[in-house]
């Protein structure tokens, strides 16, 4: 174990944009665990080797230099090219669609990174269940600001290290009360944090299996499975199926008019394995159309009954 600072270069192939791949991992605009200051990345993560906090920063047209402080310092150095997406493979994705074709002539060097670490992907998706985003990522904040560790190294202030497994197996049910989590969200939770040592296996196996395993667990389903998958694995296909706006979005966007979930799957069958970089490449080219329609979804405060 090194407490840092220890630093390492990536270099790639071609333009590199480390803002564009790792703002996935972004949970809402006060997360601590993730801060973006003058063009540079600030993240923590609980590694096996314990916490470490990064400073992720490009320093050149195709190269990213991190510097990490912590115990986690030096495995987490290990992982950051897949972090960045540097085995990303596009192998096989040559879109025909027009709007799809033009997001990737646009963006030709977006990448899908992963981190390797299922439960930080995890729990805040279980969080995301079926709840506005503010909703979520105020429950993220206020459990990890209180449950969490201080970040190591000259870490911008408020940052935090998510807990551990066995910190989030032993929160008080009525501390998610306070953060505005349901008992049923609140359950999950503690059953994944139970089973961490097998969801972290999982790492090692094919995507899609691991998927497939992942959505065995009670109150995990396809759309909290895909958006584990899309951080912890960088799995390319995983469709959030069941997202309060995505069909709406590719509909809006490849077609003009709003459509369901089953017909966005047919849509986008074409592009397997790499569904969800078309989404991506939509999102981060700016051609992605969202119009809203009707009242946002309406979430009540549990913490006032």
């Amino acid at each position: 174990m090194n407490a840092g600072p220890v630093r390492r270069t990536v270099v790639f192939g071609g333009p590199v944009s480390p803002a564009m791949t790792l703002s996935p991992q972004r949970r809402g605009p006060g997360d601590p665990c993730y801060q973006s200051i003058d063009g540079a990345i600030w993240k923590t993560s609980l590694q096996d080797s314990g916490p470490v906090t990064a400073h992720i920063a490009k320093v050149g047209r195709d190269a990213v230099e991190c510097t990490a402080w912590g115990d986690g310092a030096d495995e987490f150095l290990h992982g950051l090219p897949d972090l960045l997406g540097l085995h990303d493979d596009t192998t096989g994705f040559a879109p025909d669609e027009e709007t799809i074709a033009a997001a990737y002539r646009r963006v030709p060097h977006l990448r899908i990174g992963r981190t390797g670490r299922v439960l930080e992907a995890l729990i805040p998706a279980i969080l995301e269940q079926r709840v506005t985003g503010k909703d979520a990522f105020r429950a993220w904040r206020l459990l990890v600001t209180k449950f969490g560790t201080p970040a190591p190294g000259p870490a911008p202030a408020r940052m935090r290290v998510p807990p551990p497994a066995d910190v989030w197996r032993r929160i008080p049910s009525w501390e998610f009360h306070l953060a505005n989590v349901d008992p049923g969200r609140a359950r999950t939770v503690v059953l994944c944090a139970q089973r961490s040592d097998s969801l972290e296996r999982l790492s090692s196996r094919v995507s899609a299996d691991a998927r497939i395993a992942l959505q065995s667990l009670p109150g995990v389903g396809e759309w909290t499975t895909a958006e584990t998958a899309q951080r912890a694995w960088g799995d390319a296909d995983a469709l959030s199926v069941g997202d309060y706006h995505l069909s709406n979005m590719v509909g809006s966007t490849l077609l003009g008019r709003r459509i369901d979930d089953a017909a966005m799957l047919v849509l986008l069958e074409p592009l397997r394995p790499h569904r969800q970089r078309a989404v991506r490449l939509l999102e981060v080219s700016g051609l992605a159309r969202n119009p809203r329609f009707g009242p946002r979804l309406a979430i009540p405060d549990l913490r006032t009954i």
